[in-house]
């Protein structure tokens, strides 16, 4: 045999073994990835994983034997592992399945938001929107996404687009409603809070801030039941309580008001947050109006413990921080009303020296009908109206009350209103005041006032 002879040989020799190999593998690998799927089906996870792992370290280029370690790395809450195996397929993957492609990148978008990659998510879902555009769950998770990076106008686009294919996906109106409240679109908002609860009436979210849109409505009876409703979702408990109470301030109801934002406070342990801080700020008012005056310090110290700058709690503390050494200026902000109009009666009749004629309640206080002693023991004599006013709200007294008291004083014919306030009064009433008849009395004057009147109650 020549030796040209032989060298065919060997040669035909070589393409016959590589061409049983290429015919093996063709026929194997299937096998194996069929295989492999039959163990992710029967929840043979580390089974999967074992043969996927063997198929790639013989080919690393194995595109469907890395997606398939992938998934039973996720079948088996091995989330980091999958992720690890789902970005390398990306960088390399050529799908001729479509099928499969949006099935991929469905998966790796999620992995991508759980492990605070939102930007490589969203670039997933815009690719998954070709691919597959009459599918709303990619449009609305990339509205999401919007959201959560600020851009308000993009992601309610994109939740208009949810909604365009799919009427009844409830958590799009829900998150469009939400977008639109923050926007102060409020009217477009109800609209589309509304169609989220008709199609999902569990939604607590929604239920807030329907709650909220009722309030701004003065619809308080369907705003309680709203955000009681809604209550049920442990997150969002407090700012629910804290909604109801300030409708029942709105409303008028103190005593509700104070169970609410009492209960607001009970529903965490976090002293700082800043809904804890305004039910307390919110249940010190409550107080204060009511004249428990030391419930409203107690609020106000518990505010000013964890965050002393909060509003103006700590003016307020310092306003009332003589309570404790001050009686009668105590007793002054304190008492009920019938009490109170006899301190205020006995302040005329002993300070002033001026004879009731009439006592009525006021928003901030008490107002008294009076006259000059002398000048009702002469039926001769021109009597001489005064019109004294007590006030014990927090706020300062500023000129626009003033015009105000001037303009009854027209009517009534009164010569002099004596104002007497536990605060102050702004400089513009004090100017106002000048050269006209109005006599000021500040707090610093009330209590001199206080200390040298006898009260028979």
């Amino acid at each position: 045999m020549s030796k040209q002879m032989i060298i065919l040989i060997v040669i035909l020799g070589s393409v016959v073994v590589l061409l049983i190999a290429f015919l093996l593998k063709s026929i194997l690998s299937p096998k194996k990835i069929s295989q492999i799927q039959k163990f992710l089906k029967a929840g043979k996870y580390a089974s999967a994983i074992k043969d996927a792992r063997a198929l790639l370290a013989k080919n690393p280029r194995d595109s469907e034997a890395r997606y398939l370690l992938g998934k039973a790395y996720l079948a088996d809450k091995k989330t980091d592992l999958a992720f690890i195996e789902f970005k390398a397929l990306n960088k390399t993957a050529l799908f001729n399945n479509v099928a499969m492609e949006i099935e991929f990148r469905s998966i790796i978008a999620d992995l991508y938001i759980k492990f605070q990659q939102p930007d490589d998510a969203l670039n997933e879902y815009i690719l998954l929107n070709k691919k597959d555009p009459k599918n709303p769950k990619y449009y609305f998770k990339a509205g999401q996404l919007y959201e959560g990076k600020n851009m308000s106008e993009q992601a309610m686009a994109y939740f208009k687009k949810t909604i365009n294919l799919d009427s009844k996906y409830a958590p799009a109106y829900a998150s469009l409603g939400l977008l639109l409240f923050r926007s102060k679109q409020i009217s477009e908002a109800e609209k589309a809070i509304a169609v989220a609860l008709k199609l999902d009436p569990e939604n607590s979210e929604s239920l807030y801030y329907y709650g909220r849109i009722l309030r701004g409505k003065k619809d308080y009876a369907h705003a309680l039941a709203a955000l009681e409703k809604a209550a049920r979702k442990q997150d969002i408990r407090i700012k629910c309580f804290l909604e109801r109470g300030c409708c029942y301030v709105e409303a008028g109801s103190l005593d509700k008001a104070i169970f609410e934002f009492s209960r607001a406070i009970k529903s965490t342990k976090q002293a700082s947050d800043p809904e804890v801080l305004y039910s307390r700020y919110f249940l010190a008012e409550c107080y204060e109006k009511q004249r428990n005056i030391d419930k409203a310090i107690e609020q106000w110290e518990a505010i000013s413990a964890v965050k002393p700058k909060f509003k103006d709690v700590a003016k307020r503390l310092e306003e009332y921080s003589d309570l404790r050494t001050n009686d009668h200026m105590k007793e002054y902000l304190t008492l009920v009303k019938e009490e109170f109009f006899q301190m205020c009666r006995c302040i005329t009749e002993q300070h002033f020296d001026y004879p009731v004629q009439a006592v009525k309640e006021i928003k901030i206080g008490c107002s008294i009908l009076a006259v000059e002693k002398g000048s009702e023991q002469w039926l001769n004599t021109r009597k001489k109206p005064q019109i004294l006013i007590f006030s014990r709200e927090n706020s300062i007294i500023g000129e626009t009350f003033l015009r105000q008291i001037q303009e009854e004083m027209k009517k009534q014919a009164i010569v002099t209103a004596h104002i007497l306030t536990s605060s102050g009064f702004s400089q513009e009433a004090v100017k106002f005041a000048e050269n006209r008849p109005f006599e000021l009395i500040d707090r610093p004057k009330l209590e001199k006032i206080l200390e040298k009147v006898k009260f028979n109650f």
